[in-house]
């Protein structure tokens, strides 16, 4: 016996932003296939191949990676991963049908195991889903039309489930509706799945069965569309109108503690301000409050002290060091992958960091930084080559300014030279990467699993960085100046390669003025671009340098390139776009979860359709704040960090002893690696060393530029920081930084000679310590 449970009466309709539609009601949907192919009728209904028969091989996972969907195909016969390409699927369904005998056909026989078949029985002869792919076989085994539908939403209800007892059960309804007008009920033909089967299960009917208490969501897929619909089991008795009046300050707090009403959690208590003024102190600087200023803060009776504090920390150099070694984590500043890039060895990583510091600094809107990256070139406006080079020169010389310069050029070009960044399809995955916080990858070979996004999406939004070209000499107006230039030095002549960068390196140190390698764009051509993207020489991946007539922004429309000059543009304009979905999401997920250390959407880095986020109105709320705040960073900070979520105690609860996701309580996080270092620093100097310490950034950990694996140990803190977990920005995901522990962490803590050595340091803390009690 079904046991009835409580269910939100709206539908869930996710599609493009601002699409949301009221359910269509019974009488205007198509009743499900389960009924319209229940009879053997070859007179009746013939299935459309799109919106039937791929979703049918679907749901049976004939499309699956573990069948013929993976790249091998099995027993020959091979579709699409997930049923993204309906020609080769066709191509491939249609050698295996019988249209004389439409109930010979191999694609009717083997999944009734009326011959052998290696996946074992997946049709029941009789059944509405042998009826629907023998009527298609009848019908033509027509493959799909020319000019095709697209599915508008996909609309799940109820569009939230909340259970409260053992035993409860809750069937979803799924209903297509498609750009020609159609509306049809298409739950049999959707895959279902839980992101928690202890807490839900789900049938592959898209019955729903209540499990243990908490909250986590099941996912419909049917064609493109990705739909979460969350499931929740309170944890206690205190839900609903039985919950407990909870402060709320701000909006912020509202929405949690909306979500934790429904879920049966009481946050914990405000923490108390030593508490706090520790933990904001290392969040936001990276660094310990000293004595003096715990004093003084505690001293303090102001209401309005920890806003105050918050503002004063926003201030100072340490957010400005650790917020530039952040976002040079998520842009991909690494020694390793800049190798060549500039003349001088790990000058690249310096400049890229002293860029990103400046405008931190200056608290530059974040899609302006955004801008200086996407849209960087070399030169500057109306700069030539040999303007260029003579500037950029200087910036090496011996007795020159350095990197810090650098940072008042326009924009940052090494971004798009480094090692990892040259093919398109690897620009694409970087840029997914960085700007929007999603893992598109997997799209580049098939359908993506979790998202909607299709190998032709991938291969229409790489249209836009095609154009780019990095690391080549100079532009073609400029070739025949940088051969000028590297044959007007003696004994250049036959270098080529290392061997030619070495002498250069060595001039430019002198002060000369040397060629450079430039990042420029080209402009498109109407003219169609290359199928397979390689390179008709060599076979190789094309490194950019041909720009393609157009390109298609990610479910969004297809860009006429030849109309603008650098073709990243309207690249850069989608990215500001309010209606953006992931743009300033991501950014917002990000700077959550530096705080709360998991973020809205966890992983932070995979912002997809099925991993919803936890608190879908709170990351709504903080984007689009963020948005209208002109991408003001310390806005978001502000937000954040003003809230009493994010100042709660860490003490749990009889309520949420166990909740790590909801945001009940200060959940304990061990640091970052670069903050770990800088503490071991601080704890052992003496009081004078500390005062200085807090903005005196120089030898700081959390304000060293670069990060590398190979070329390690240039810096005495870098063997610490990488057993620490640092992100060494060589893959596009988060988690090339760690906070797992390790032995080596124990041993380097307890017997390191850098440990030691500050431990012994005659002018440290110890030292003051027996100097004032006269040890």
């Amino acid at each position: 016996m079904t046991v009835p449970c409580m269910v939100a009466a709206a539908m869930l309709c996710l599609s493009a932003p601002g699409l949301a539609q009221q359910p269509a009601s019974d009488s205007a949907i198509r009743e499900s296939v389960i009924l319209r192919f229940a009879q053997a009728d070859a007179a009746g209904e013939v299935p459309d191949f799109q919106q039937h028969v791929v979703p049918l091989l679907g749901k049976l996972g004939c499309n699956g990676r573990a069948c013929h969907g993976s790249f091998q195909g099995r027993g020959g016969f091979r579709l699409s991963l997930f049923g993204y390409d309906f020609e080769m699927d066709h191509d491939e369904l249609y050698g295996r049908v019988d249209p004389e005998a439409p109930v010979n056909s191999g694609i009717l026989q083997k999944p009734l195991m009326q011959v052998q078949h290696e996946g074992g029985q997946r049709l029941k002869e009789g059944s509405w889903e042998h009826h629907l792919l023998l009527r298609w076989i009848e019908g033509g085994s027509n493959g799909q039309v020319d000019e095709p539908p697209t599915l508008t939403t996909l609309e799940v209800t109820p569009n939230e489930i909340l259970f409260s007892a053992d035993g409860q059960q809750q069937q979803l309804k799924a209903v297509a509706v498609w750009s020609n007008g159609i509306k049809e009920d298409v739950t049999a033909l959707c895959r279902f799945q839980t992101n928690d089967d202890q807490i839900a299960d789900i049938s592959q009917g898209g019955l729903v069965l209540a499990g243990t208490s908490g909250d986590t969501h099941v996912v419909a897929f049917y064609d493109s569309a990705v739909v979460p619909v969350p499931v929740i089991r309170p944890v206690t008795d205190q839900f609903g109108d039985r919950y407990p009046a909870t402060p709320t300050p701000t909006k912020v707090d509202e929405l949690v503690v909306q979500k934790l009403r429904k879920v049966g959690i009481v946050p914990s208590d405000l923490c108390t301000d030593a508490d706090f003024l520790r933990r904001v102190s290392l969040d936001v600087t990276g660094t310990l409050p000293t004595a003096k200023e715990v004093r003084e803060f505690l001293a303090d009776t102001s209401a309005d002290k920890r806003s105050r504090k918050i503002d004063e920390l926003l201030e100072r150099p340490g957010y400005v060091a650790w917020w530039t070694t952040r976002l040079c984590d998520f842009t991909g500043n690494s020694d390793d992958k800049l190798n060549n890039v500039t003349p001088v060895q790990q000058e690249a990583s310096k400049q890229w960091y002293a860029w990103i510091e400046k405008r931190v600094r200056e608290n530059m809107p974040y899609d302006k930084i955004v801008e200086g990256i996407v849209m960087a070139v070399s030169r500057e406006q109306g700069e030539s080559y040999s303007q260029f080079c003579e500037n950029v020169s200087k910036l090496y010389a011996k007795d020159g300014p350095g990197a810090a310069a650098y940072a008042d050029r326009t924009s940052l070009p090494h971004f798009w030279a480094r090692q990892n960044f040259q093919t398109s399809e690897d620009r694409v995955i970087g840029f997914a990467y960085t700007f929007l916080g999603t893992r598109i990858q997997c799209a580049q070979c098939h359908k993506h699993p979790f998202d909607q996004w299709t190998q032709q999406d991938f291969k229409s939004f790489e249209g836009f960085f095609k154009g780019t070209s990095a690391r080549q000499n100079a532009r073609p107006d400029a070739k025949s100046e940088y051969d000028a230039m590297v044959a007007g030095f003696e004994g250049t002549d036959g270098l080529k390669g290392n061997d030619l960068r070495k002498l250069l390196a060595t001039k430019v140190v002198e002060g000369t003025t040397i060629p450079l390698a430039e990042v420029f764009s080209v402009k498109a051509k109407a003219t169609p671009a290359k199928r397979d993207n390689k390179n008709p020489k060599n076979g190789k991946p094309d490194r950019g340098g041909v720009a393609p007539a157009t390109a298609k922004i990610l479910a969004g429309p297809v860009v006429d390139l030849t109309t603008v000059e650098d073709v990243r543009q309207p690249l850069m304009d989608w990215l500001r776009a309010p209606d953006n979905p992931r743009f300033a999401k991501a950014f917002v997920n990000r700077v959550w979860a530096n705080y709360f250390n998991v973020g809205i959407v966890q992983p932070s880095d995979d912002l997809n359709l099925a991993n919803p986020p936890v608190n879908a109105p709170l990351l709504d709320y903080l984007a689009k704040g963020f948005i209208e705040h002109s991408f003001d960073m310390k806005w978001l900070h502000r937000e954040i960090l003003n809230s009493r979520t994010y100042q709660l105690s860490w003490i749990p609860n009889s309520t949420n002893r166990l909740d790590d996701r909801n945001f009940s309580r200060a959940v304990p996080r061990r640091l970052p690696a670069e903050i770990a270092y800088d503490l071991m620093t601080q704890v052992t100097r003496n009081d004078a060393k500390n005062a200085a310490f807090v903005t005196e950034l120089d030898k700081r950990a959390v304000a060293i530029p670069g990060a590398a694996l190979k070329q390690r140990n240039r810096n005495p803190a870098d063997y610490a920081l990488t057993v620490f977990g640092r992100s060494i920005r060589e893959s596009n995901c988060d988690c090339d930084r760690t906070e797992e522990p390790s032995l080596l962490q124990t041993i380097f803590v307890r017997n390191d000679q850098q440990v030691l050595s500050m431990i012994d340091d005659a002018d440290g803390w110890l030292a003051q310590v027996a100097a004032d009690n006269n040890l």
